[in-house]
């Protein structure tokens, strides 16, 4: 049953920097072609860096990395070049670029609604999380190797897609949080790739935070707070979700205009 048409991609070769948007990319197990290729670790806490915890980390997201040859670029909110031994200077904070994940790697995720209560430099509760329950080994996604998200919940959400981080954003007709129905469902997008749609994207205050040039918008966590809760997995409680994460069954590759299809 086509259910849409792949609108834009991305990939984002340094967890919680910006990334680099493409028109097609390959597609294994491991996500799209150099997707959280590397991350940063925090020398102090011994955990990967990330926008999850703004009060530390909300200046990731004025670095851009992107693929080079023979390795990534990083950029600086200026657009110059930043070397790896700029990165603590400019961060505040000793890290380190990594590749592969330590067994058990953790980041810190602070409470989306202290965050949107007392803003992002107020110090709220965090929680301590294990990333990667759903990907391959020695990866940097926090969950699962693809995150998808259609125009049809941006619309109510009103937000720029890149607030949510997604690598597919797909162009569907319906209205409302379309994808919520799609968990537990096989997706074939073009001639080869498949996936399996495995959970709704709980959110945290990365999508208010400026995103480069975009300011800070408190409403693109407000709307899912208020409309489309759910409960990603067993034992969580009901979290402000938009986008479904995905595992990849059969490879290939995703280019924008590819027919998106549930089976």
């Amino acid at each position: 049953m086509r259910t849409g048409t792949v609108e834009r991609l991305w990939r984002y070769p340094v967890k919680s920097m910006l990334g680099e948007e493409l028109n097609a990319a390959g597609v294994s197990e491991r996500g799209l072609d150099g997707d959280r290729a590397l991350a940063l670790l925090d020398a102090e806490s011994g955990r990967l860096v990330s926008a999850k915890n703004p009060r530390l980390w909300a200046g990731m997201l004025g670095f851009t990395a992107a693929l080079a040859e023979g390795g990534v670029a990083i950029s600086g909110p200026d657009g110059r070049a930043v070397e790896e031994g700029e990165l603590s200077e400019q961060l505040g904070r000793k890290v380190r670029l990594i590749t592969e994940r330590p067994s058990g790697a953790t980041l810190e995720r602070a409470v989306p609604e202290e965050v949107l209560a007392r803003g992002i430099d107020a110090e709220v509760a965090v929680t301590v999380n294990e990333i990667g329950r759903a990907a391959p080994d020695g990866t940097f996604f926090d969950f699962a190797p693809l995150h998808l998200l259609t125009t049809s919940t941006l619309a109510r959400t009103g937000a720029e897609a890149e607030r949510y981080r997604p690598n597919l954003v797909i162009r569907t007709e319906d209205t409302g949080y379309v994808e919520n129905a799609w968990v537990g469902r096989e997706l074939c997008i073009g001639p080869d790739v498949r996936l399996r749609i495995v959970i709704p994207t709980p959110r945290c205050a990365v999508p208010t935070l400026r995103h480069g040039p975009l300011p800070r918008s408190t409403a693109a966590l407000r709307v899912l707070a208020e409309e489309n809760r759910l409960v990603p997995l067993e034992g969580m409680p009901a979290l402000p979700c938009a986008g479904v994460y995905a595992q990849v069954l059969a490879s290939g590759r995703v280019a924008v205009g590819d027919a998106v299809s549930l089976s």
